[in-house]
């Protein structure tokens, strides 16, 4: 199914604004990640679509051509997975799965059929009869995962679904939930503050700020293509760089740099891979850390900007701490972006 957000907003009764009128369309079988800090509506929006929360009077949620915003959340027929999962601790991982057919008041034959295809599809048929608390964080995730789907929901909503592991099993994990949802091919919607499970799982991100989406594009397309200051440092961690812009220069504390336009009136930002240390750089700078990260190392460059820049470094025989080094940033490196009204 489609899905279409039009000036979708939450009010609670004491006057707090927890999401702005809200535009959002995801296509049939896409898979779109809500991205943002603790607080910024992602959540919210969430439990909209689920018909979890009331929005506010105007706002519209629409299901392919079925206008469900009155709707009660058991009869928009969406598959949840929660941050805590919610699975049933007195059942197996068959009747788990299970569960929701079984409400559906299905015939035994068909629900026996369908637990069986999404165990097969998420590789649990050798958990079907044990009981939720002898699996290990992955795999309930997964059962989770299948008790969602089995329904065959038309929409498929994950609130934070891999926050309650640890950080290895959570990479793991991100990179076979991103196959299992394309295999499924169900429309979903998952939310999540970490940008690394966002680029790896959705086919387009909704960057979202202060009750709204700020920005929305493919992730690649959100980290080269940044439309402000917020989403180019919450997606890939970009840096800015202090300075005083004349035209097309950018004036340093450890030197200058060719601008790729007029800077005038705009912040200058920069990624790390796009600082390179190098004997004939234009900048000059003391290095206060080296941090090795297997495949790089991760630079920290004082003395060219306010704050400590970070720099990766590819080669053997890293910088050391306290040495100074010469390093560049190529112009189209650089992007410039509106600048914060507050450094106006």
């Amino acid at each position: 199914m489609t899905l279409r957000l039009t000036n979708t907003a939450k009010t609670y009764p004491d006057g707090t604004r927890a999401l702005l009128p809200t535009e959002l369309s995801v296509d049939r079988g896409e898979i779109v990640s809500l991205l943002g800090p603790s607080g910024c509506g992602k959540t919210t929006l969430l439990r909209i679509i689920a018909g979890l929360e009331t929005p506010d009077a105007g706002s519209e949620i629409w299901f392919d051509s079925d206008n469900v915003t009155s709707l009660p959340v058991e009869r928009r027929k969406v598959g949840m997975v929660f941050q805590s999962y919610a699975l049933f601790p007195n059942m197996s991982v068959r009747a788990n799965i299970g569960y929701g057919l079984k409400m559906q008041k299905l015939p035994k034959s068909e629900i026996d059929a369908r637990v069986t295809e999404v165990l097969e599809m998420c590789q649990l048929q050798a958990f079907a009869g044990r009981a939720i608390d002898a699996l290990s964080g992955g795999q309930r995730q997964r059962v989770a995962l299948a008790r969602a789907i089995a329904p065959r929901p038309r929409l498929l909503l994950l609130d934070e679904p891999l926050s309650a592991l640890d950080a290895a099993l959570r990479e793991a994990l991100r990179d076979e939930l991103a196959v299992l949802l394309r295999e499924f091919d169900i429309t979903a919607i998952f939310v999540t503050h970490d940008q690394d499970e966002a680029m790896a799982i959705a086919d387009r991100v909704a960057v979202m700020s202060s009750g709204q989406v700020v920005q929305s594009g493919t992730p690649e397309d959100l980290y080269r293509n940044p439309k402000s200051a917020f989403v180019a440092g919450f997606v890939g961690n970009a840096m800015r760089l202090e300075g005083r812009c004349e035209a097309a220069r950018l004036e340093l504390a450890g030197g200058a740099l060719t601008l790729p336009g007029d800077g005038t009136g705009q912040d200058v930002f920069v990624r790390a891979e796009d600082v390179e240390i190098s004997a004939d750089g234009p900048l000059t700078a003391r290095v206060e850390t080296v941090t090795f990260l297997g495949t790089h190392y991760r630079i920290g460059l004082s003395g060219i900007t306010g704050d400590v820049l970070a720099a990766i470094y590819a080669g053997q025989n890293a910088p050391r701490v306290g040495e100074r080094v010469k390093a560049g940033i190529k112009p189209e490196a650089l992007m410039l972006l509106p600048q914060d009204p507050a450094r106006a």
